[in-house]
């Protein structure tokens, strides 16, 4: 089998779709449509709310929000990025489209990491090195504080749960308690192979959450039937947005980049699988399913992953890796199990612990919606008349039969990027409802957002360079009228 990474081609202007005809035929003939103006206006809209709403109700911050619907205070200022960010923008938006057409397949993914980290870092940067970057990880509320407190793995893990509610002797810190204890073994393992301190911890995150770009486009490539250049089409389509997401304002630096980039590095492995694309599809898949496993104990709502993991294998057509994702996914638990961490009990606790803090005074009726509301910033002006053409896209070509028996209507490589995005789109729904996420979606959705972003690929290509310049100015724009926090 071939490997899906191995060198291939750049594909033609033609396949891109950047003559005349494949414009009008892949995107219409209008680089703007009413439909893109009602999306970004109601997107704007449904924010202006949410904002006019949160400070009505916020009374002596009664939310635990200094400006809803974000988790972040208004400050307006500047600093090393505020340079940076827009070079970096402006050289995305010019120039990232034609690269990303005719880069040769191996450079695409690893000029899309590096572009990805230096927009994230650009954008961390308005900020300062230090409030930006370093400090961010090592606030009282985060990771490194109790890095010090795993002292035995063993006794680490079987005593765990017992510190997770507010009223337990030494209890862990507010990130620590709402996760499993993955997300500090992390740390914890940084800091014992001498990579220890804030500074390391951010590199850490920042390197894995610009992997994010690359891990994606493997997956579109992966996907759906056709030629390989054909395929690829929309995985170069999507790059540069994915690259010039508004979502690095949170990427940078939160442990939720590290959570997304596992979690698309599962789906990645998952798709080489189920396509055949590498040359042991089943050791790809037990990869995918030791990441998947690995997912859970890193934070208890990446459950929600299974819709996107039940997509890719829909979307392959192929079930035969299943078993070994499972195998994957079991090991990792056993031996958090065999370890005294029982997933459930961490789960059903910190369910408790989350009612005895923020969420408890935090309306479920106004966050219901508001989650939704701040997506807008995450996934920008683009991600929104994006969205709108998706959903367009499958009304007007849904199936009459359910997908798993109409083979090919989804799976050709345009149906990939839809039914993915749809697939992300659900997933953060459940999420919503769940109750488990008032407020801090910006951050806690980061999983699912990068998914969407690639609804971005369905966008006239005539209009490229103007949808990613309001993508940049997004970003940059929250960026410096709030200091945002996690």
């Amino acid at each position: 089998m071939r490997d899906v990474t191995a060198q291939t081609t750049p594909i033609s202007r033609q396949q891109t779709g950047q003559d005349t005809q494949g414009r009008r035929r892949t995107a219409g003939s209008r680089a703007w449509s009413a439909g893109d103006a009602a999306a970004v206006a109601a997107a704007g809209l449904l924010f202006a709310v949410a904002a006019v709403v949160g400070h009505a109700i916020n009374g002596d911050e009664k939310l635990h929000m200094r400006w809803p619907p974000l988790l972040a205070h208004y400050e307006p200022h500047l600093g090393p990025g505020t340079v940076a960010a827009p070079l970096v923008a402006v050289v995305v938006a010019v120039h990232g489209p034609a690269l990303a057409a005719r880069l040769p397949w191996r450079r695409l993914l690893l000029a899309g990491w590096a572009a990805s980290l230096a927009w994230i870092i650009a954008l961390a940067l308005v900020n300062g090195w230090r409030t930006g970057v370093t400090s961010r990880l090592a606030k009282r509320s985060e990771y490194l504080t109790d890095v010090d407190e795993v002292t035995g793995l063993g006794v680490f893990l079987s005593t765990f749960t017992d510190r997770i509610l507010l009223g337990s002797e030494n209890n862990w810190t507010v990130h620590v308690a709402g996760h499993p204890p993955g997300a500090l073994l992390t740390f914890a393992g940084l800091d014992r192979i001498g990579l220890g301190g804030a500074t390391w911890a951010a590199w850490f995150v920042l390197l894995t959450g610009a992997s994010l770009v690359p891990a994606v486009l493997v997956t579109v490539r992966a996907l759906g039937r056709g030629r390989e250049p054909e395929r690829e089409l929309w995985a170069r389509r999507a790059a540069p947005f994915l690259v010039l997401a508004p979502a690095a304002v949170w990427l940078g630096v939160s442990a939720d980049a590290y959570f997304a980039a596992v979690a698309a590095w599962a789906l990645a492995l998952l798709a080489l699988a189920a396509t055949g694309r590498v040359r042991v599809p089943w050791a790809a898949a037990l990869g995918s399913g030791l990441l998947f496993g690995w997912l859970l104990y890193l934070s208890y709502g990446m459950v929600l992953m299974a819709v996107p993991a039940l997509a890719v294998l829909l979307l392959a057509g192929n079930w035969r890796p299943l078993p070994w994702v499972l195998a994957g996914m079991l090991a990792v638990a056993a031996l958090f199990t065999a370890g005294g961490f029982w997933w459930f009990d961490g789960y059903f606790t910190l369910y408790e612990r989350y009612y005895q803090g923020a969420a408890r005074e935090r309306p479920y009726a106004y966050f219901i919606w508001a989650n939704v509301a701040v997506q807008t910033l995450t996934l920008g002006l683009a991600g929104a008349a994006a969205l709108r053409r998706a959903g367009a896209a499958l009304v007007r070509e849904r199936p009459g039969r359910p997908v798993w028996r109409v083979p090919g209507t989804w799976r050709k490589p345009r149906g990939v990027v839809l039914v993915l995005v749809a697939a992300a789109v659900a997933a953060a729904l459940l999420a919503d409802l769940s109750g488990m996420s008032k407020a801090e979606t910006e951050r806690i959705w980061l999983p699912f957002t990068v998914w969407m972003l690639l609804a971005a690929a369905l966008l006239p290509r005539r209009s490229v360079r103007w949808w990613l310049a309001a993508q940049a100015a997004v970003a940059i724009t929250v960026d410096h009228l709030f200091f945002t926090g996690w």
